[in-house]
């Protein structure tokens, strides 16, 4: 059956209606809201192209997880291979937190740089960074070494976290877009697990650390090397003109359309879809910021973009990945590193159960059932560390008893629990960032976000140690369990729902407000118009 597809634009700019353009219903429809439509491309499943760009991009999130995942392991294990002496906690710190740092940095510039030269020279860059810092850990001899080494990967892991789900998102069909975002969030939580597992396998290894550490250099050099062969973003190749280039992606990435279709999407997509004005790449950016900060619908998205990451970092679940070894050997577990496994394990675990009910249930709705699940747990775990009677003083820490208790399993208990409702909630929705902006500010606006998602990390694990010294565990996880409540009322007022909307469509939900109510209601005749089309039934 053939039906006409029209569309119009709610925008200030000098924008002319897009012409009819006739399609197989079975193929499109154009959804309806106010004044505007918008053609969206159904594609029953992902095509090989989809899937294939999708998990080498994920590589960016093995990376990640892996790189932020060993050092738990690295630090129970190094002993005096450094400087001939044993870590101290500040010294811990700062290994721990140079990799943050570096990836603030790395965050802030990423997002700028592909707006510029494009995602793929983007990831490619980050490639270079983490062999370059991975080789630096490898042969080091010294604290500081180890510490420039991780600020070098740091870099690499900053730009890889930003870049990646942007790639993913720019190139999946809208439809299944939450759940191939999550495919890099299961990478990194694989990557964090694998990192255990060997840490685990290394730990009565003479320098089985350096081997632990070694290993990060296979991954970068697979993904550079595939990603010669594979192509940039239908929208980025858009906004630099390059027309025929996009066509040509988008017919692979949906190959249920027809030509005219593609055509058509490509024109419309081309009036939304621009590079920021500017004489050079400098006022560009610039130009980009100004919007992101005047524009409301834009200074909204990058509220809810910085608060949700913020949230993922600032609720305390990373101090528990970079530690969770330190912790669990405090609390009387002989092989910490092995139990720290069933922590992580659970983490990817669950970031499954994401994978299969982010686009079904919704963004919104998985937040506002995990969020109370983690303060819950938090409770739980500080209420613990209160009977336990254990007390951090000196890099050491100081127990009142051998051996493990039953507060002690209740620990562990309740840290399995907080990881399962962080991992199928705010460990995952943050990363679908790159949905709450236009693609003239997309970059900077997720460099904004994953920008936070570093600054967070890097308070995280320079102060979680000094924390449980200061204000004891028990006030520590009280803490976190507070910022929980704080975080649910903002996703209450402030996170609309995004499930199965186009990316140039959120800009006119955030017009006017964050709407809650009707991000809501659209998205739920989104998925009932997709059904349908899918189905043929639409008339």
């Amino acid at each position: 059956m053939i039906r006409l597809a029209s569309k119009s634009l709610a925008s200030n700019e000098d924008l002319s209606t897009v012409t009819s353009q006739v399609v197989n219903e079975k193929e499109t429809h154009a959804v309806h809201e106010g004044n505007s439509s918008i053609i969206q491309l159904v594609q029953a499943k992902p095509t090989v192209l989809v899937l294939v760009l999708t998990f080498v991009a994920s590589i960016s999130g093995f990376m990640f997880g892996y790189d932020t995942g060993y050092i738990s392991s690295a630090l129970v294990v190094i002993g005096t291979d450094l400087d001939n002496k044993v870590l101290s906690y500040g010294e811990k710190q700062f290994i721990t937190s140079a990799t943050s740092l570096g990836a603030l940095i790395g965050a802030i510039f990423a997002g700028i740089l592909a707006d510029l030269y494009g995602r793929k020279k983007v990831i490619l860059g980050s490639n270079v960074l983490f062999l370059w810092g991975a080789a630096m850990q490898t042969g080091c001899h010294t604290v500081w070494v180890m510490i420039g080494g991780r600020f070098i990967m740091g870099f690499g892991v900053g730009i890889g976290s930003l870049i990646a789900p942007l790639y993913i998102s720019e190139t999946a069909p809208t439809h299944f877009r939450g759940r191939l975002v999550v495919i890099n969030c299961l990478s990194i939580t694989g990557g964090q697990l694998v990192a255990y597992a060997i840490g685990a396998g290394v730990t009565h290894l003479h320098n089985g650390w350096r081997l632990l550490v070694g290993l990060s250099l296979i991954p970068p050099a697979v993904q550079f090397v595939m990603f010669f062969f594979l192509p940039d973003t239908p929208r980025y190749l858009i906004s630099k003109g390059k027309l025929e280039e996009a066509k040509s992606v988008l017919a692979r990435t949906h190959s249920d359309a027809s030509p005219e279709l593609i055509e058509a999407k490509v024109q419309e997509m081309s009036l939304t879809v621009t590079s920021m004005a500017g004489s050079n790449p400098f006022v560009q950016s610039w130009n980009a910021i100004k919007q992101l900060h005047t524009v409301p619908s834009n200074f909204r998205a990058l509220v809810i973009g910085c608060g949700m990451q913020g949230i993922q970092q600032f609720t305390g679940f990373n101090s528990l990945m970079y530690f969770s070894a330190t912790i669990f050997e405090s609390i009387g577990f002989k092989d910490s590193v092995a139990v720290s496994i069933i922590v992580a394990a659970t983490n990817f675990v669950f970031t499954i159960v994401a994978f299969f009910i982010i686009d079904k249930v919704g963004r919104r709705r998985i937040l506002l059932v995990g969020i109370p699940g983690m303060m819950i747990s938090l409770i739980v775990c500080a209420i613990a560390f209160h009977f336990f009677g254990i007390k951090f003083v000196d890099g050491a820490a100081v127990v009142n008893h051998v051996g493990i208790s039953g507060w002690g399993i209740v620990i562990i208990v309740s840290m399995i629990c907080f990881t399962a409702t962080y991992a199928f909630s705010i460990g995952n929705v943050p990363w679908q960032q790159s949905e709450l902006f236009q693609q003239d500010v997309r970059g900077v606006g997720t460099a904004y976000c994953t920008a936070t998602n570093w600054a967070g990390s890097l308070v995280i694990s320079s102060t979680f140690l000094t924390m449980l010294q200061k204000i004891s565990a028990t006030g520590t996880f009280s803490f976190f369990a507070g910022l929980c409540f704080v975080s649910f009322i903002f996703i209450w007022f402030c996170y609309p729902e995004l499930g199965g909307l186009e990316l140039e469509e959120t800009q006119q939900l955030l017009t006017g407000g964050f709407n809650i109510k009707a991000s809501k209601e659209l998205a739920r005749r989104r998925k009932q118009a997709a059904k349908l089309a899918k189905s043929g039934e639409l008339a």
